[in-house]
């Protein structure tokens, strides 16, 4: 595996080293030993899949409060997916700047996602599927929403004709505590 570090303390792309022939490839998608050198969370204790039907989906921004923040690896393993990191660690030189790559079957990129950092991602393509391992046990009580496109972030989402949300995901508060409708007079 070949780790990248991105602009955001702590984060990393990961890239496969493929091992191809005739039949096609083999690739290590995840090594303890790898992650533990370069100080990373490497025990994982949870796997979890999001299937998106529709081109334009978006999930996020989504993290877990302390103590149960968790960190993730991420790997698109149907279709193809804008995937969206923000560092929410107050303490971090990055904080509350953003991060983003194209995840695809085709591509075979990992995000690994430190604790302390909303994630999110929209499709690109019909039928996509992000597969997730993450550190620490699902608490519903310690779920926490950001607003997708909270203003102070400028994230760069690409267009799509259709995005496609949850209530909840567009409901969701700005960073300063605030929802968009809150200023509307």
């Amino acid at each position: 595996m070949i780790f990248r570090q991105t602009p955001l303390q702590g984060a990393y792309i990961i890239e496969m080293e493929r091992d191809n022939d005739d039949r096609g490839y083999f690739a290590r998608t995840y090594s303890a030993d790898a992650f533990a050198k370069l100080g990373l969370k490497s025990e994982f204790v949870q796997c979890s899949v999001s299937f998106n039907v529709r081109e334009g989906t978006l999930r996020g921004l989504h993290y877990q409060a302390p103590p149960f923040e968790e960190a993730k690896l991420v790997r698109c393993t149907r279709g193809s997916a804008f995937d969206v990191i923000v560092d929410l660690r107050a303490q971090s030189p990055t904080y509350r700047q953003w991060f983003s790559a194209v995840l695809s079957a085709d591509n075979g990129l990992m995000m690994y996602v430190p604790e302390g950092f909303a994630h999110g991602f929209q499709t690109l393509a019909d039928s996509t599927e992000l597969f997730y391992q993450i550190s620490q046990v699902f608490s519903p009580a310690h779920t926490r929403r950001l607003r997708w496109d909270d203003p102070t972030l400028e994230i760069g989402w690409p267009p799509v004709r259709n995005r496609i949300l949850s209530e909840r995901d567009a409901d969701a508060p700005l960073l300063d505590g605030s929802r968009p409708t809150d200023h509307d007079d």
